[in-house]
């Protein structure tokens, strides 16, 4: 029996976090007063909660990777992407840079988290990538093999260029070359199971903007947040990377099988991260419906950039009204002169000098076969805590 939109939102409810839920009543959902809010607010995302109720899970599992990634990325800025109820709301509700960050490495993860369920076979509606009439792999800095760490030469890979063709009208695709023309050559063909990235860009897609469509469109914060979520979509669709096996005898390469992956979501991060640092400030244009930058900026900013349209706070002391949590009790780096270090994490208030005792994995040994056996060991840690 199909789940409906009730109990698929319970479900979300129990596997989400408060920061998923606020991120949601952010766009326009207000879960806590309304639990059928998220598959109600909009026709088309109703019907995908009722037709695809494991890919409304995935995305779900997939902002919660977002936020994850968020955190670490912050873990040394005075808003380190936490905050409780009502607070981390009303930091969504601004259009400032962190918000920005926010937004691009959410919809970065439900790309993610749904194309990879497509690749393990999790989800019905998917799999694995269709290469079908895709001209072979060149070879390129992205270029990565298991097993063979060297790439085809500059000529390999034009005649294995020129051995595949596109399929044929029927469909059926083109067969290798065989004979004196393959000799020598080393021959690409898609193979194994690539990651389906449009099916998952797709879902990103209709599953983030959906809660948008029930404004008016032209709004500034409507334009951000649909710009900084194509950003991060492209932070991740367009550093896909060509992995390659080697089949041939005693070792040769005769035939490589390629398939095109992710990149890690660690490396999507990094990215939206450097991105965030160099992020542009704008304003709404006169006719409502575009942004133009603010200030005497190089060049305009891409679909590639971050961009936001009010100053952040300073996040060093609790405010009701921002959102900010303030630095109080956060751990520091005493030698650091960068944000994590002490003097700008506290904001100048000082710091309070901690022993902390904990215990760790030590002296492990490995025992055939196939134990690793570890002695617990008490580790004292000096920390020091803004005051």
């Amino acid at each position: 029996m199909t789940p409906g939109p009730g109990n698929m939102v319970m479900l979300l409810l129990l596997i989400c976090p408060a920061h998923i839920i606020g991120i949601w009543w952010s766009m326009g959902v207000p879960l806590g007063g309304d639990p059928n809010g998220i598959c109600r607010k909009a026709r088309r995302l109703a019907e995908l909660c009722l037709a695809e109720p494991g890919v409304v899970a995935e995305a779900a599992k997939g902002a919660r990777l977002g936020l994850r990634e968020c955190g670490f990325q912050f873990r040394a800025r005075r808003w380190n992407c936490t905050g409780h109820g009502k607070g981390f709301d009303r930091i969504l509700q601004q259009d400032i840079r962190e918000t920005a960050f926010v937004n691009a490495i959410m919809a970065a993860g439900v790309l993610y988290a749904v194309t990879k369920a497509c690749s393990m076979g999790e989800l019905p509606q998917c799999g694995c990538e269709d290469a079908r009439g895709r001209r072979p792999p060149l070879p390129s800095t992205s270029f990565s093999s298991p097993s063979s760490p060297s790439a085809p030469s500059a000529a390999a890979a034009a005649a294995a260029t020129a051995i595949h063709q596109p399929p044929s009208l029927g469909g059926a695709p083109s067969p290798l070359a065989r004979g004196p023309a393959a000799a020598g050559v080393e021959v690409w063909e898609w193979g194994g199971c690539g990651d389906d990235v449009a099916f998952g860009y797709d879902k990103s897609r209709l599953y983030m903007e959906q809660q948008r469509r029930r404004r008016s469109g032209s709004d500034i914060k409507s334009l951000l947040d649909r710009h900084n979520h194509e950003a991060g979509r492209l932070a991740l669709r367009e550093h896909t990377r060509v992995e390659c096996k080697c089949h041939g005898l005693s070792g040769s390469c005769a035939l490589r099988t390629c398939w095109r992956r992710m990149p890690s979501f660690r490396d999507v991060g990094d990215r939206l991260r450097a991105r965030f640092n160099g992020a542009f400030k704008v304003m709404g244009s006169n006719d409502g419906r575009s942004l133009t930058p603010v200030g005497g900026n190089a060049k305009p900013p891409g679909a590639r950039d971050l961009l936001y349209s009010a100053r952040s706070p300073d996040f060093c002391a609790p405010n009701r009204r921002t959102g900010s949590p303030g630095t109080r009790g956060r751990a520091c780096n005493a030698t650091s002169p960068d944000t994590g270090g002490c003097e700008l994490l506290c904001c100048g208030r000082g710091v309070r000098r901690e022993s902390v005792v904990s215990s760790e994995a030590c002296r492990c040994r490995f025992q055939w076969c196939c134990v690793v056996h570890c002695d617990k060991c008490s580790v004292r840690r000096d920390l020091s805590v803004c005051l």
